[in-house]
């Protein structure tokens, strides 16, 4: 009984953080043959984990639910190294206090860093979206207090639904504020709305999209299927949520582009900018200040490379988003021996900044278009959400391909769960 216990604890505490299926399940099969289990099954979703272990003719089925999901990759991290470190013959006691005091863990930034990492990560978004100094700085103004919100409603277990669309209305109106005020103030002239979108980019579950895409290309469809409805449900409550508040303002969420530099001097500015976006969202992971520096520079090669691709060599963008996440997985791959440090920590947040935020927001805001009913109208919002479509594809496959070709476990469609042999501790 302590054996199945303390191994469905190492699952829920992994699901807790963040972990896909995948991952959940093999560290939970690593744990089992640790403690003594002969055999060791799994069913696992976003939030529910049904597992079987199985001691000679015996077994014993449960079943957990795991309501107060997130990413914590700093969590991550620390059980990653426990379940590296199993060996055969595992003490429960001594497995269990260890989950225990990951399970105590405090996240490494308080609230006013977390905000401002998000405010940031935001306004690095807006440039990199053709936004101009006065999008940037009304960005960074309304994404960290949106995220400040979020994270307020969060720690006091808010239903995800209802905190996405409460920070999101408050993240755009303050962006709204913003420009009003430098309006206001003659220090810009009229044509600034479009930089309300990249002011709630912060929304976008870009950790539970990439595990979900991950999972549904490892055939592990429960978990997936579960997954992306989550990101599809939390993406609606933004969506709805910049809608309203646009449509009572009467706003144009489109907007005009604002003057760029050109030649090297924009890519230059595009590779900072690409840094500083891929670091916040670490950040916003609770990652590590060494997994932030190492994935934000795998991302801002990456996405800077991106878009010379589709600037200069008119590559469609779909595919120029699928190599660049090739590039990020084989990157990733590379500093995990290095820095001891697990693929997700490192490449998920160099990904997320190239999910296509924009143009899905703008494709729900386009229903505040007074000619919805007009095939126009229809047609633009279903042309904007099929491109975006195409791009998370883009990237599942790339992070999928990169994975296919450094590890053994995903090239063969071999079982996540089962009996697993361990080397003997040290000494014996």
């Amino acid at each position: 009984m302590q054996q199945s216990e303390v191994v469905l604890h190492l699952g829920k505490l992994m699901l807790a953080a963040g972990a896909g299926s995948y991952r959940v399940k093999s560290a939970m099969a690593r744990a089992a043959s640790a403690v003594g289990i002969d055999r060791h099954q799994a069913t696992v979703t976003m939030t529910e984990l049904v597992t079987s272990s199985y001691e000679g003719e015996r077994f014993r089925t449960e079943a957990a639910e795991v309501r107060r999901v997130g990413v914590n990759v700093d969590r991550l991290e620390a059980l990653r190294r426990i379940v590296h470190d199993l060996r055969a013959h595992e003490r429960v006691e001594i497995l269990e206090a260890k989950l225990t005091e990951v399970e105590s863990m405090r996240g490494l930034y308080g609230p006013i860093t977390n905000a401002l990492a998000s405010g940031v990560a935001c306004a690095g978004f807006c440039f990199l979206n053709k936004g101009g100094w006065a999008e940037c700085l009304a960005v960074l103004v309304a994404a960290a207090l949106g995220q400040a919100v979020r994270r307020a409603m969060l720690v006091r277990h808010m239903q995800h639904f209802y905190a996405w669309l409460v920070s999101g209305v408050i993240a755009s109106t303050l962006y709204m504020a913003v420009i009003a005020g430098l309006s206001t103030a003659g220090l810009i002239s009229p044509g600034h709305q479009g930089g309300i979108i990249s002011a709630i980019l912060f929304l976008i579950p870009g950790f539970p999209m990439v595990t979900a895409m991950l999972d549904l290309f490892r055939q592990d469809f429960s978990s997936a299927v579960s997954r992306m409805s989550y990101v599809i449900m939390v993406m609606m409550a933004a969506g709805v949520a910049v809608w309203t508040v646009t449509s009572i303002a009467d706003w144009d969420v489109t907007g005009t582009a604002a003057p760029t530099p050109e030649g090297p001097l924009l890519y230059g500015l595009r590779l900072l900018c690409s840094f500083v976006a891929a670091y916040g969202f670490a950040v916003l992971f609770n990652a590590r200040a060494r997994a932030c520096l190492i994935s934000a520079i795998i991302g801002a090669v990456a996405n800077t490379g991106r878009l010379v691709l589709i600037d200069v060599h008119h590559v469609p963008w779909q595919m120029a988003v699928g190599l660049a996440a090739v590039v990020i997985g084989l990157l990733a791959q590379a500093f995990v021996s290095r820095a001891s440090l697990s693929r997700v920590a490192l490449s998920v947040p160099a990904v997320v900044i190239m999910i296509p935020g924009v143009p899905f927001y703008r494709a729900i805001s386009a229903l505040n278009d007074h000619t919805v009913d007009t095939r126009v109208a229809v047609g633009q919002a279903a042309a904007s959400i099929a491109e975006v479509l195409f791009v998370i594809t883009a990237i599942g496959v790339g992070l999928a391909l990169a994975r296919i070709m450094t590890d053994r476990n995903w090239r063969h469609d071999m079982p996540t769960s089962g009996m697993i042999e361990l080397p003997e501790p040290e000494g014996d």
